[in-house]
């Protein structure tokens, strides 16, 4: 431990203990939104007495919609001409896709409450056949964090999405990009299609941005990958807080489960906050600082190469 933090541990652990001694009870009733405010309160005391470190990683990159095509102008041949043949048009059909056709094999709940990252990472390596769902392969990528964590993926250390980039990359599964949509349909969308033309999951970051799920398919009216206005439906989630229930979410699903549409939104909030948590708004949002290209958007970890063995 540096001079520095030595220095700040005890002005912070005074207030600390004034946190807690004043805010334990609203916290627990989340009075007035108090409980958000503690939970700010002590990541904001806890980044000031030990910063993560300050080093490149993965850029966030702010993902815009590309316009509407224009339409394309009549052309009248010359009488001399020959008409070109029409195409024969692509059938429009539904699609239902995922990478897993057993989830169980795959599945790891999380170690603790705090580890949903780790268990997120270790199923994706799982699914691309990198590692294991056990229990001791989930220690060793935790014991790992200090090798990713940075001040800019998450501003009180840890795991962050780009963190989950960087341990996918250093076990093989490399070009994994962090995204950042305005619009939660693009999101959802761009994540279908990556996984139709990778053939890899995809890792989303519902809960205003503080927790992992894995995608590994969806449902759609049509390809995406084929049709812009193809409309996807839900997706097949892995979640690594499974059997856990959440006083806020609810009862987790079971791994490999199919969510609607509805019950994506609730999750990965594309609406202000619950009867509690209006003051928080939809998209990423954390307490414990300003995210400027992932603020109010929908984060995702896409991958953008394709799977060498499919």
């Amino acid at each position: 431990m540096n001079t520095l933090v030595r220095r700040r541990w005890p002005f912070a652990a005074l207030v600390l203990v004034l946190l807690f001694v004043t805010g334990f009870a609203v916290v627990q009733a989340n009075v007035l939104g108090m409980g958000e405010r503690f939970d700010r309160w002590s990541a904001l005391v806890e980044n000031w007495v030990d910063p993560p470190p300050d080093r490149p990683t993965l850029p966030t990159v702010v993902v815009t919609p590309e316009p509407s095509p224009s339409p394309t102008p009549e052309i009248t041949l010359a009488p001399s001409a020959s008409p070109t043949p029409s195409p024969t048009p692509i059938p429009r059909v539904a699609v239902d896709v995922d990478l897993v056709n057993d989830p169980a094999a795959v599945f790891t709940s999380q170690i603790t409450d705090k580890d949903c990252a780790v268990a997120g990472t270790q199923m994706v390596l799982a699914i691309l056949g990198l590692g294991d769902n056990s229990e001791a392969f989930q220690q060793e990528i935790k014991n790992r964090i200090g090798e990713w964590e940075t001040l800019s993926d998450s501003l009180n250390g840890g795991w962050g999405p780009a963190a989950v980039g960087e341990a996918l990359g250093d076990y093989g599964a490399t070009e994994y990009k962090v995204r950042a949509y305005d619009s939660y349909t693009d999101a959802l969308r761009d994540s279908a299609i990556a996984i139709t033309e990778m053939n890899k999951p995809v890792v989303m970051f519902p809960w205003w941005g503080a927790h992992t799920w894995v995608m590994t398919g969806y449902r759609a009216d049509a390809d995406p990958t084929l049709f812009d206005d193809a409309k996807i439906s839900g997706a097949y989630i892995l979640d690594p807080w499974y059997p856990r229930e959440s006083s806020i979410w609810g009862q987790s699903d079971e791994p490999g489960n199919f969510e609607d549409l509805a019950e994506l939104e609730r999750n990965w909030p594309a609406f202000q906050g619950p009867p509690g948590y209006e003051s928080i708004g939809p998209g990423w949002t954390r307490p414990e600082g300003a995210y400027p290209e992932r603020d109010g958007r929908f984060v995702v970890l896409i991958p953008t190469t394709p799977r060498e063995d499919s």
